[in-house]
């Protein structure tokens, strides 16, 4: 007895005032003439679990006391069954003759019996839906469960608890896979050495291996090139006092949080820092960026995290022991991780191809939380002892099992302290010990309410008699509540997400054709053309049609955007609106890849009190342009820059051996768009001055050669309000912003003859109306010029010369386009619509023909030593025969990338978005490049 307290640090007055406990429980059991049987089962939720709720030394006080303890045998267990036998247990494998049973984790469902009091880990507290079969079946089987998780002091402090030994192991663990990491990285370092936690037969030699490693650290053995290793810890309980009790076997200096920047850029390499983050730390009020730890406790939802911003990107190493609860904001979401693992500049650290610099500096995570989708959101499943380590890739939002590759080391065991499982049960039978009385005093054939032990324990009954008790009868509720939740995980997890496709032309095959390749996205095409829908459905796996006309039938609209996940609109813009307002009243997430207009803006504050996103422009232009652009633009901030100048041009054209046609042009997009856009108005900024250019057909007097490529014959005009964009792309000190529209010479030209006549006409023109009488092209243009259609061909083109500026060019264009023809048009209200329909069809890509891309930002850059630059990017990308255009591509690919990132909550940000923030386009743009899209750049000095 004098051994034990000894051995386990319990001072004379605390032993005696167990004894004494004891004594009084022996006490009422003779008085009943009965002798209280409890049991220690065997342990059987996981080949590494050795572990046990009572070490023989707290066995030996409990039988020395008069209480029967049964242990069922046990090989795997880290005390053997000869230990526990001379502790004076019986081993046995029936335990049915116990009252009171005892273990460590969750018991299978079918081994439960009923009607006992059981002790365990059950993690049902908040309503986890994986346990939730557990929870049923102790409440069917009447069973008493008290759960260690939730005894607690008058303050709420855990009283039972592995924590140490969780931080103790997590902290072994994540120090042995940081060598291996980095030794796939390129550096060996003293990390080599240390193994992982269940190789060692204790703490003490982990120790030992540590302390051999920390002192070729201070001697200097760090690679310089990885320079200097912040570890931050999250929390200060029992799990991060373990953690840092490991830690601090390596030679370190902690440091507050306001100097974490100062280590990153002036740390040393003989040793490691170590920052605490605490709750005022990294938590802010939403309303007024204060903070009040009680008021966080009882209301988190009303907080949020500045963790993933501010402190994980000047750490090295981070490990989590923190406790979350639903509505407790996340330390670091899915967004944020894709910007913890961007490069970071340090020229400041040596660096050669022998001894590179680390990709980024956030290496390894250790979430001894190992709570899935919890405060590490991007933690998608635990990790094991048998394969503890994995590699997340921000850009991709993927896991592989390795340590060489793109991305964080992940370490998330949820039973850390099974590897180091004598000294976790000697620390947690310690603990449990003072309480056992108390637990045994339980009858679970009794109501509940005549249960008569201290409140440690009694509060921590969280079933009895079938049903809840009392302070948890929340969970029912918060199991209803959450019951949705779950199933949108699970749908977002393992099962299907659904996704509505509105229309099914010239972009959509690539937009399905990305989305489908996951087998858990399930598509509907809705077009009004249904033979269009059809061909996309028999195409692509996951896929199907309906019919519908989104423009007249609303109420079917509405009902398909309330049964899906998220809503592609590939609809003409001037429907988006609608769409965004229907997707807004039903919660569905939406992607388009059109111009965000001042319609859908307006609607902004709705979509965020929504909880929706609208993601907007994410096709080539609007779309790709912004994103090469913005990436651009922050890394000559981040080095900093300053954007001095943006000139940017784009263009959807016919591979140059099939442009030969009169207006050197064919269309893979919508033609009404391509021409309505030559009569819009423009302004953009020029050396610091502001041109305006009126609608109607002066945005082509102003086309200028674009000699960029000189393979290509170019001109470019400017593209809609340039203006704007030096706020949006926060480059407002640019002295020059154009954003403009390449076509090949000629163009411009010849569609100035096609405004001049009256044909890029918005107006509904009565000879036009589909109901009306047929009327050929040389009988319209007749009309338009005021004269009688029995005219001579030769008199009509001399009329029409004289109409267009007496320009050969622009005359050749309008009878090459067959305007002078007796051929009977189809009528579609309007001139411009006509033209539109007349030329989709006169001017298509045909069979075996191809299109391309051309992109070309010009960046002028002035660097901090004031010295200037031009930064040059190039985006060409061909269609393929028969397959994909280059304009589908470019337009589809990047919104079913969007789309995806959505649904996988890669974009979580609420509202109208755009592809402008570094955890949008960096991930977008990798993956484009994944489909052969890359942009490719070159630098003119001055």
């Amino acid at each position: 007895m004098l051994a034990w307290h000894v051995k386990y640090g319990y001072n004379g007055l605390l032993y005696r005032a167990v004894l004494q406990k004891w004594r009084r429980q022996c006490w009422r059991c003779a008085s009943n003439k009965t002798a209280p049987i409890m049991a220690i089962r065997r342990e059987d939720n996981s080949v590494w679990e050795r572990r046990a709720p009572l070490a023989p030394a707290h066995v030996r006080i409990l039988t020395d006391q008069g209480v029967q303890v049964l242990v069922q045998p046990s090989n795997r267990r880290a005390y053997s069954e000869q230990e526990y036998s001379r502790a004076g247990a019986k081993l046995t494998e029936d335990i049915s003759e116990a009252s009171l049973i005892m273990g460590v984790k969750a018991v299978p469902i079918d081994l439960l019996m009923p009607k006992k009091t059981y002790v365990f880990f059950s993690h049902t507290i908040k309503a986890q839906e994986a346990n939730m079969p557990l929870l049923d079946a102790l409440l069917e089987k009447e069973i008493r469960l008290i759960d260690y998780e939730k005894m607690v002091n008058a303050k709420g402090q855990r009283l039972v608890a592995f924590g140490k030994y969780a931080g103790v192991a997590g902290m072994v663990n994540i120090l042995h896979g940081l060598g291996l990491r980095l030794l796939a990285l390129g550096h060996h370092t003293p990390f080599m050495f240390i193994g992982p936690s269940h190789n060692y037969r204790n703490s003490g030699m982990a120790r030992q291996a540590i302390r051999d490693a920390g002192y070729e650290i201070a001697l200097g053995m760090m690679p310089k090139s990885i320079g200097p290793l912040t570890f931050i810890f999250t929390g200060t309980g029992n799990v991060s006092q373990g953690a840092q009790e490991v830690f601090q076997e390596l030679p370190h200096e902690y440091v507050e949080p306001e100097h974490l920047s100062k280590v990153a850029q002036h740390g040393a390499t003989n040793k490691l820092y170590a920052c605490i983050i605490k709750p005022e730390d990294n938590l802010l009020r939403k309303e007024d960026g204060g903070f009040d730890l009680d008021e966080y406790f009882q209301q988190p939802q009303k907080y949020a995290s500045n963790f993933g911003q501010k402190w994980a990107q000047l750490s090295s190493v981070i490990v989590n022991g923190i406790y979350w609860a639903p509505d407790s904001p996340r330390l670091i979401t899915i967004p944020d991780a894709k910007n913890l693992m961007h490069p970071q500049e340090t020229p400041w650290i040596p660096s050669s191809p022998g001894c590179p610099k680390l990709p980024h500096r956030l290496l390894a995570i250790c979430d001894i939380s190992a709570d899935p989708g919890g405060s590490i959101e991007f933690v998608k499943d635990c990790t094991s002892i048998d394969h503890p380590f994995c590699l997340y890739d921000a850009n991709s939002n993927e896991y592989t099992e390795s340590f060489r590759g793109k991305g964080v080391l992940m370490c998330s065991i949820d039973n850390m302290p099974a590897q180091i499982p004598r000294e976790a049960t000697d620390f947690f039978g310690s603990l449990t010990l003072p309480h056992v009385d108390d637990m045994l005093l339980s009858d679970a054939t009794t109501p509940f309410e005549e249960y008569q032990a201290s409140p440690s324990v009694r509060n921590a009954v969280i079933a009895s008699n079938g049903k809840l008790t009392p302070n948890f009868e929340y969970i029912s509720t918060l199991r209803e509540n959450f019951r949705s939740k779950h199933r949108a995980i699970a749908a977002a997890m393992k099962s299907t997400s659904k996704v509505l496709a509105l229309g099914a032309g010239f972009v959509s095959a690539p937009v399905i054709d990305y989305l489908s390749r996951d087998p858990n996205v399930s598509i509907t095409v809705a077009s009004q053309y249904k033979c269009e829908a059809d061909r996309l459905a028999d195409r692509f796996n996951n896929t199907v049609s309906v019919l519908l006309d989104a423009d007249r039938n609303q109420e079917d609209l509405e009902h398909m955007i309330k049964n899906h996940d998220l809503v592609i609109s590939l609809l003409p813009y001037s429907m988006h609106p609608d769409i965004a307002k229907l997707c807004i009243k039903h919660h569905t997430n939406m992607v388009t890849a059109s111009y965000t207009s001042p319609a859908i803006m307006q609607l902004n504050q709705s979509a965020i009190d929504a909880d929706v996103t609208v993601m907007n422009e994410v096709g080539v232009d609007p779309g790709i342009d912004h994103m090469l652009a913005m990436e651009c633009f922050d890394e000559v901030k981040e080095h900093g820059g300053t954007i001095t100048s943006f000139v940017s041009y784009c263009g959807g054209l016919p591979s140059p051996e099939f442009s030969a046609n009169p207006v050197r042009y064919k269309f893979s997009w919508s033609p009404r768009g391509v021409l309505l856009n030559t009569v819009a108005e423009a302004r953009y900024l020029m050396d610091g001055e502001i041109v305006e250019i009126p609608a109607g057909g002066a945005l082509l007097e102003s086309t200028t050669p674009q000699d960029f490529l000189p393979g290509f014959n170019l001109e470019g005009f400017p593209n809609r309000d340039s203006i704007p964009y030096g706020k949006d792309y926060g480059i407002g000190k640019a002295k020059t912003l154009l954003r403009g529209t390449l076509r090949y010479k000629g163009f411009s030209n010849a569609v100035i003859g096609l405004i001049k006549l009256g044909l890029i006409d918005t107006n509904p023109h009565s000879s036009l109306h589909e109901q009306g009488p047929d009327i050929t092209w040389k009988h319209f243009i007749c009309e338009l010029l005021g004269k009688q259609p029995d005219i001579l061909i030769d008199s009509l083109k001399d009329i029409v010369f004289n109409k267009v500026g007496r320009v050969h060019s622009r005359l050749d264009c309008i009878e090459g386009l067959g305007l002078f023809e007796e051929d009977v048009i189809d009528k579609k209200g309007t001139p411009l619509d006509t033209l539109s329909n007349y030329m989709a069809k006169r001017l298509a890509i045909g069979p075996g023909e191809t299109d391309l891309i051309i992109m070309r930002h010009d960046i002028g850059i002035q660097k901090p030593d004031r010295t200037e630059e031009t930064r040059h990017v190039d985006l060409v990308v061909y269609g393929d025969a028969d397959g994909y255009t280059a304009m589908a591509k470019t337009v589809g690919l990047p919104t079913g990338i969007a789309a995806k990132m959505i649904l996988e909550g890669e974009i979580q940000a609420k509202g109208m978005l755009r592809p402008f923030s570094p955890e949008i386009y960096r991930p977008m743009l990798s993956r484009l490049k994944q489909e052969g899209i890359v942009a490719r750049e070159h630098t003119t000095h001055h």
